[in-house]
């Protein structure tokens, strides 16, 4: 790939456009009402009936032998062709019928001197969270001498495209479940796009920032995407180790700094600090992503400027390694890149070394050895498309699913009959003093016990 200047890139990245329109208060501009909405979808299911009716019409009259040229014929039949395909183009959109219009109500333009927020800008989080803290102590951001920590993934408001993926994103949030239960972490599932300008990846930055400003009391935001797993129902952050850092995640410096790779961090799971360092770079983050021609500039700069990064959209990994390429110094202080355990672990280089990890190691290491996370990066089973066969991926996201799930089953003296099959088999009988499995089996004392240690 070809490479920009960073000050080229600057330029062009401080210069993108936007089509989303603000209120005076810095709010989002909203679009039609619901009540709106309807009645253009019946109207235009209304519009399609006479079409139909039509088609059939042109249909009879051929049959019967009416003088109509064929020349003629055809050109009325392709229009008619056109106008039910824009029709059925305009239902299936996500657009709301007001979309276009500009705040005049005149036809929409790109606005190019307009930015594009999230919402109204916080300036004074830190203080003001701090006050509200202290006014509500039965709300701490510490519990136990721990930072809280809110878990949230989430997939999208509609059914998957076939019922198994709905069934793993069923696996999936039951693994989230019970490594929260275990750990004492609280957890969000989310369903609702909160910004529609912000769909697909970007989906997780406003949610974000609704969590974080709605939520004084947690210290910590985790996000993890629904096709990433925890696979170490032991393993630990080692968040102490965090405590003047705002920003974790998996990634690798020289990766970043020196190959300027696209890959060089994931945001498929990270941590977020609840502080105002964490809003503010959401707000130089998310104006990269609204859907449309900017997201499709954006797409060109990172494209250009990131090794290896193929010509699409932009997407909310890649604006992130620009960002902190391009502001290093005004950025770097407050992110931690963690590589020392599997925050993001991709799954191709580890399922098929999971027979392997249990004979040698133990779950505690959240390394290579047993990873933390396995994130499976380019499988869609809730979609239609992936970089894999489904059958490949929904086989290893079912090891990988019954791997950490021995880990879970293990205290009621159970474990799968194998890392593909669904069905569990006794490896202990019941027994008259229960509570000596407890302390035996009971994977929060291995937490305690192990935590993050090598």
């Amino acid at each position: 790939m070809g490479q920009e200047s960073s000050l080229s890139a600057q330029k062009r990245a401080g210069s993108l456009p936007t089509t989303t329109s603000t209120t005076q208060n810095g709010g989002v501009r909203s679009r039609a009402l619901p009540r709106g909405k309807q009645i253009q979808k019946t109207f235009n299911n209304i519009k399609i009936t006479i079409l139909c009716g039509f088609v059939t019409i042109l249909v009879l009259r051929g049959t019967i032998g009416l003088n109509l040229s064929s020349t003629e014929a055809d050109a009325e039949n392709q229009h008619l062709i056109e106008e039910t395909q824009r029709i059925l183009d305009e239902i299936r959109s996500d657009k709301d019928p007001d979309d276009l219009i500009g705040v005049g109500g005149g036809e929409g333009v790109l606005e190019v001197n307009s930015t594009y927020s999230l919402g109204p800008k916080v300036s004074n989080w830190d203080q003001e969270r701090k006050v509200w803290l202290q006014k509500n102590v039965g709300f701490p951001s510490y519990v136990n001498g721990k930072p809280r920590i809110l878990l949230v993934t989430g997939s999208p408001p509609n059914p998957c495209d076939n019922a198994i993926g709905d069934h793993y994103l069923l696996k999936s949030i039951k693994n989230k479940i019970d490594y929260c239960r275990i750990h004492g972490i609280e957890i969000m599932y989310n369903m609702a796009h909160l910004d529609k300008e912000m769909a697909g990846y970007w989906s997780k930055l406003p949610l974000m920032r609704k969590l974080m400003l709605s939520h004084p009391e947690v210290e910590w935001i985790w996000w993890m995407d629904s096709d990433a797993l925890f696979t170490d129902m032991v393993f630990e952050i080692p968040v102490e180790k965090y405590k003047d850092h705002n920003l974790v995640i998996h990634g690798y410096p020289d990766l970043l700094f020196n190959q300027k790779s696209w890959i060089a961090l994931n945001t498929g799971s990270f941590l977020f600090r609840n502080c105002q360092w964490s809003l503010d770079l959401l707000d130089i983050w998310a104006p990269m992503g609204p859907k449309g021609p900017i997201r499709e500039e954006a797409g060109k700069i990172l494209t250009a400027n990131l090794k290896g990064r193929p010509a699409f959209e932009a997407d909310d990994q890649s604006a992130l390694i620009y960002l902190l390429i391009t502001k290093k110094d005004e950025l770097m202080d407050k992110v931690f890149v963690e590589n020392s355990y599997y925050l993001h672990g991709y799954w191709a280089g580890l399922v098929d070394r999971y027979e392997e990890m249990m004979e040698k190691y133990h779950p505690g290491l959240g390394d290579e050895r047993w990873p933390f996370v396995t994130h499976f990066v380019g499988c869609k089973p809730c979609g239609s498309y992936g970089d894999y066969p489904v059958e490949k991926c929904l086989k290893n996201m079912e090891r990988a699913f019954n791997f950490a799930d021995n880990q879970v089953l293990k205290l009621y003296g159970f474990k799968h009959r194998g890392l593909v099959s669904p069905n569990i088999k006794r490896i202990r009988n019941e027994t008259a003093t229960p509570l000596n499995n407890v302390d035996q089996f009971d994977i929060r004392h291995s937490a305690q016990g192990h935590g993050s240690k090598n």
